[in-house]
């Protein structure tokens, strides 16, 4: 099982490591990819190396796409790339696990229409405008998309993923 995660400097540092050790304790391979630089920093000052460009991604190589929010998500909606990438997840059905403002992203890859989720209550406005249909639950799966709120809803993802997972082993 493989796993990508997308970020760029000022990610939510909980949002990002709570779900990645998570992830390894299942014995997940995960791979970290940002736009810029060998490491990444958290808006909380912790930094993480990156295991390539995101422009070297192939993401056929990959079961779950994780995307942490923070300001990390605003940022990769600018890179052609990352919204590619996310997009390809989309269409292609494969999991991705979103989490508080990562629905950036999707929203600048075109993959909220109609689709149930959840997010930071700051970007809810975006959702709907986008197509999605918002709810403010802790976390929500429609099909390959799971959402949450935020940070304090980590627990719930980290459980949901797991799930998802298991199921696809």
């Amino acid at each position: 099982m493989k796993a990508l995660i997308l970020i760029a400097d000022g990610f939510d540092d909980l949002q990002l490591f709570c779900p990645y050790y998570r992830l390894r304790e299942e014995g997940v391979e995960i791979t970290v990819a940002s736009p810029h630089g060998p490491r990444a920093t958290g808006k909380h000052g912790y930094s993480i190396a990156t295991t390539m460009p995101i422009r070297e991604v192939n993401p056929a190589e990959y079961d779950l796409l994780l995307i942490p929010g923070g300001y990390s998500p605003e940022k990769l909606r600018l890179s052609e790339e990352a919204v590619d990438v996310t997009r390809t997840f989309i269409d292609e059905d494969r999991r991705v696990a979103i989490v508080g403002h990562a629905a950036q992203l999707l929203i600048s890859a075109g993959a909220m229409n109609g689709r149930r989720v959840t997010s930071a209550s700051e970007i809810r406005d975006d959702v709907r405008a986008a197509g999605g249909l918002y709810r403010d639950e802790s976390v929500i799966v429609d099909g390959n998309l799971v959402s949450c709120r935020g940070s304090e809803d980590l627990g719930d993802l980290c459980r949901a993923m797991v799930s998802g997972l298991t199921l696809r082993a």
